[in-house]
């Protein structure tokens, strides 16, 4: 039995990604399905990316964390919820963060470079980072990780690979995307 120090998995990020990915055994394998998908997936980002704000912006609950200034942003600002629209430069700007994100998940490399990416994905959706206006709930980050999780294995099935290359890009990306999730949550346990 392997024996893990519980209170340093709060407080040193490696070792948590390195218990979180040998417990669900995200492996070197599983990292080079990912990065071998790149060229496959890569091209479908935009889609991708567009699907989900249509879904953020069928909520007002969603759509309300676009009315502030993002962080980074330094265009004109939506006047309102019901006058922000899907090409407001504001909505550009962040359309362009998250497309970055996902061509970063194909594109590694998966070093400590990236595991710190990875978290921080957690702490710009709470006050502890950027804008401190912009509090996403736990609810709606775990609605769109569910959403962003159904889209990508819609895009892998869609893509007809060969059955064994299918079940592993998508065994792959299920353990990345529960990986992600992790290191969202464990912002949300700090407030």
């Amino acid at each position: 039995m392997k024996r893990i120090d519980e209170a340093r998995l709060e407080t040193d990020l490696p070792y948590r990604f390195q218990y979180i990915t040998e417990f669900m055994g995200l492996n070197a394998q599983d990292i080079e399905t990912i990065l071998g998908a790149a060229p496959l997936l890569a091209p479908l980002v935009p889609g991708l990316v567009d699907a989900i704000y249509v879904q953020l912006f069928n909520y007002d609950c969603t759509k309300r964390h676009f009315v502030p200034r993002q962080f980074g942003y330094e265009g004109a600002v939506p006047e309102s919820l019901e006058t922000l629209t899907l090409d407001h430069p504001q909505i550009a700007f962040r359309k362009a963060h998250l497309g970055s994100y996902l061509k970063r998940l194909v594109t590694g490399p998966y070093d400590g470079k990236m595991i710190e990416f990875l978290d921080l994905v957690g702490k710009i959706h709470t006050r502890d980072f950027g804008n401190k206006n912009i509090d996403v709930p736990l609810v709606q980050m775990n609605a769109l990780m569910g959403f962003v999780s159904d889209a990508l294995v819609n895009a892998i099935l869609d893509l007809n690979l060969p059955p064994d290359a299918q079940r592993k890009a998508l065994r792959a990306f299920n353990k990345l995307l529960w990986v992600q999730n992790d290191l969202i949550v464990r912002h949300y346990a700090r407030h």
